[in-house]
């Protein structure tokens, strides 16, 4: 049984062997599911282009352009 503790501000490390068994990394997300008393931690699936409106406007997503319109 792999095991962590959770911290006062209910925040815990995934440990490695987890990390690895997902195959995920920084930046990934995660997907939690409760089925009773128990909770299934899986790699939640990547959206696609169609989910997200905006993540074809690549054209604008440069540095300057965050430094630009960062704070509207």
């Amino acid at each position: 049984m792999i095991t962590s503790k959770l911290t006062s501000k209910a925040q815990t490390t995934i440990p490695q062997a987890v990390r690895a068994a997902l195959r995920v990394a920084s930046g990934d997300e995660l997907a939690y599911t409760i089925e009773g008393n128990r909770v299934i931690l899986t790699k939640a699936p990547q959206q696609q282009l169609a989910d997200n409106p905006f993540a074809t406007f690549g054209e604008w997503a440069s540095d300057n352009d965050r430094r630009a319109y960062g704070d509207l």
